[in-house]
């Protein structure tokens, strides 16, 4: 029985918690984390490199928080021009890009509209 519960207990102590949903503006304080931001799309922006960025917090460029989806991913988003103004949750990996906060989108399931 012992070996049950310290099993249980090691695997209850490995499983992260569920995270909550982070604004846009707190985003530059979990840089090099993995987190999800939540909040209303702003604007949508493809560039003419076919880069799509989505603004949180604010029109470019005074905007927030951006999600990043390069060209070979757009893909992947369809709909993407649809969330304007929309509440999304997007998840990955914070990094900084000229001092601004940004997701990099790779994979559709990072994008959630609600």
């Amino acid at each position: 029985m012992k070996p049950y519960v310290l099993a249980l207990c090691l695997t209850l102590a490995a499983t992260p918690a569920l995270a909550q949903a982070i604004a846009p503006n707190d985003a530059k304080a979990h840089v090099g984390q993995t987190v999800t931001i939540e909040g209303a799309v702003s604007d949508v922006y493809t560039a003419r490199s076919g880069t799509t960025f989505v603004n949180l917090g604010g029109r470019y460029p005074d905007s927030a928080f951006t999600a990043v989806i390069f060209a070979g991913d757009s893909g992947k988003f369809p709909i993407v021009h649809a969330l304007n103004g929309k509440t999304v949750d997007i998840t990955g990996l914070v990094s900084l890009y000229k001092g601004k906060p940004e997701i990099i989108l790779k994979a559709a399931d990072q994008l959630k509209a609600k």
